[in-house]
């Protein structure tokens, strides 16, 4: 598989460095507009490789993504001091309205995955301005925050996170559902195991790990200045599933055609991926808060992307 990365900072490269060590795919190509930085970066990538898996790791241009069946977008600008979220918005739009259609000029049929925030609705504009259908669309969306969720349950009740199911869905950022009513553990529901582990979710208790969910990135931000390491193996993760077919579950944010009356919005829900990219979205069981929360949460984001002229 050839895989292609636009932006090559701390994100695009660390998922890059992700793929190599673990061996995902055979072919990288790194492109920015900092060739300097790509090539550094492709430097740094390809000598991990004789500790890895062999891996050719190339810096080119938009032609050389010719062939990728999957781009990786991590392009995109900060939050200038100041700054309105719109503002910001409209900035990253820009940056894809000049990256899409190169991509799209080269390279035919691509699965697109989008890491760049706000990331729910630059899924929306990436959709939009491929013309590629929404399942070939996808972006990495609340894995993070599922992964964090899951992460800090199994802290709380001292198991592996892998026995852990639980979801974060809607938005990736202030107005994400954590899917209390359906998290479970070992397949016994979550509040049953906490009663049996003699440790009862109290309100507190709930508030605390809900807490841990959204703050995680500002705290992140706040110490080291960025949050990479995650979302890079997040976006590996995603790029295994679909080079192997897994058909794994995740929770990646891709255009769903509707939550209650809001239509063909991008937001977070468990999918289906595999070589096709989104193969199935899956309706989770939601109790009547949870369905307020993310009816609320599919209303900011299609505002936003109207607010753009999307």
């Amino acid at each position: 598989m050839k895989i292609g990365i636009i932006g090559t900072g701390h994100v695009g490269a660390t998922a890059a460095y992700t793929m190599a060590i673990q061996g995902i795919g055979s072919e990288l190509v790194l492109v920015d507009n900092d060739r300097k930085r790509a090539d550094a970066q492709r430097m740094d990538i390809l000598h991990a490789t004789p500790f890895s898996h062999p891996l050719h790791v190339l810096t080119g241009d938009y032609r050389d993504l010719a062939g990728c069946d999957v781009v990786i977008l991590a392009a995109g600008v900060g939050q200038a001091p100041g700054e309105t979220r719109m503002q910001l918005l409209a900035r990253n739009a820009a940056v894809f309205a000049a990256i899409i259609p190169e991509v799209m000029r080269y390279v035919d049929n691509p699965i697109l995955l989008v890491a760049t925030n706000p990331l729910d609705v630059m899924t929306q504009i990436a959709t939009t301005l491929s013309g590629l259908p929404s399942s070939r669309v996808l972006g990495s969306g609340t894995m993070l925050d599922t992964a964090r969720f899951r992460a800090l349950l199994a802290g709380r009740f001292d198991v592996s996170p892998s026995s852990v199911h639980a979801y974060v869905l809607g938005e990736h950022g202030d107005t994400e559902v954590l899917v209390w009513s359906g998290a479970q553990v070992a397949g016994v529901p979550l509040r049953e195991f906490a009663v049996m582990s003699g440790q009862p979710l109290t309100a507190e208790s709930m508030e605390d790990i809900d807490r841990g969910v959204r703050r995680a990135a500002y705290e992140i931000i706040g110490g080291k200045g960025a949050t990479y390491y995650g979302i890079g193996a997040a976006l590996a993760r995603i790029v295994r599933s679909i080079l192997h077919d897994e058909r794994a579950v995740f929770t990646a944010c891709t255009i769903n055609r509707a939550v209650g009356d809001i239509s063909d919005v991008a937001l977070s829900m468990p999918v289906i991926i595999g070589r096709g990219g989104v193969e199935r979205c899956i309706d989770p069981v939601l109790d009547d808060t949870e369905k307020r929360a993310l009816y609320h949460s599919a209303q900011l984001i299609k505002n936003s992307v109207q607010g753009l002229g999307y």
